[in-house]
């Protein structure tokens, strides 16, 4: 079995990205961006609790720690996820196309790859919501000398799910099927329209805190 992009060391993984490999990409970035955001609110969480100072805050920065650190898996888990559905879209234009049988086949792969391609970075602009909505709550009190933190979190958060977006939208166009391409972008425009506001609230809201 191939090394997952996750078990790399940072300078291999950031070796790879910048070779000319075409995977991993923008996704797999994103993906690792919203994952690391999340490790912060769940780092900002555990500097929380646990002190007599914000013990108002314990029961809420022990949940808000459990929460971040699943998505962090979740987001780690799409590094490789995302990477993986590229490679099926690129594998199924390997295929062969000399019979109108094998043209047929070739073009349901690209476009059952292609699905793969929306799918998942549009699942990690929902996980980077979920992320935002965490730190909006945890915002409301906690151990405030993390609050740099806090922010770097909300950017990295916010860089991810823009970056999943543009996964999402550069593969639209490709979709034969209409309809689920207006569904797969009304889909991900309403967590646009939730999420970038909630993230530029929060940083400003931070930044006031400095």
């Amino acid at each position: 079995m191939a090394e997952k992009l996750i078990e790399y060391d940072v300078k291999k993984f950031a070796d790879v990205m910048a070779s000319d490999a075409p995977a991993p990409g923008g996704g797999s970035a994103s993906a690792l961006a919203e994952a690391l955001g999340a490790s912060l609110v769940s780092m900002v969480c555990a500097l929380t609790k646990g002190r007599a100072k914000y013990q108002a805050f314990e029961a809420q920065a022990v949940k808000a720690e459990a929460d971040a650190q699943a998505l962090k898996e979740t987001l780690l888990a799409a590094v490789d996820a995302d990477t993986e559905a590229f490679d099926a879209v690129s594998a199924a234009f390997g295929m062969p196309k000399g019979t109108d049988e094998e043209k047929a086949a070739r073009s349901a792969a690209i476009q059952a790859g292609l699905v793969g391609c929306i799918e998942s970075p549009l699942a990690m602009m929902k996980h980077a919501l979920a992320v935002l909505r965490l730190a909006e709550q945890v915002i409301g009190g906690f151990n405030t000398s993390s609050a740099s933190d806090l922010g770097v979190g909300v950017l990295l958060v916010r860089a991810g799910l823009s970056g999943a977006w543009l996964n999402v939208k550069i593969n639209l166009g490709s979709l034969k099927d209409r309809k689920k391409a207006a569904a797969y972008e009304a889909e991900a425009r309403a967590v646009l329209e939730e999420a970038l506001p909630l993230a530029d609230d929060l940083y400003s809201r931070i930044e006031q805190m400095l």
